[in-house]
């Protein structure tokens, strides 16, 4: 299992597509990916899940993966919440 520390420096807050992509995003891989807050803990591959996370800038969280391709999962959507491009 991977587990990396994130701040959010995409602005999503409210809109529907930074969320949507990253649940397509986490949906490449086969690894369980999860965000993590203080209070919760979302299935990245879950668009309802993913809705109720309310991402924001400058907010902590952490990135978890488990599975063949954790590696690529974390460092994916660590790329992408924190303004790089993802590859």
């Amino acid at each position: 299992m991977i587990k990396k520390p994130v701040v959010v420096q995409i602005t999503a807050g409210t809109e529907d597509r930074p969320v949507a992509l990253i649940v397509q995003m986490a949906s490449q891989y086969e690894s369980k990916i999860y965000l993590e807050t203080e209070n919760k803990r979302i299935n990245a591959k879950s668009i309802m899940g993913m809705m109720t996370l309310r991402l924001v800038q400058g907010e902590s969280l952490t990135v978890s993966a488990e599975g063949e391709d954790e590696e690529r999962a974390a460092e994916s959507l660590e790329k992408y919440l924190t303004g790089q491009t993802a590859s």
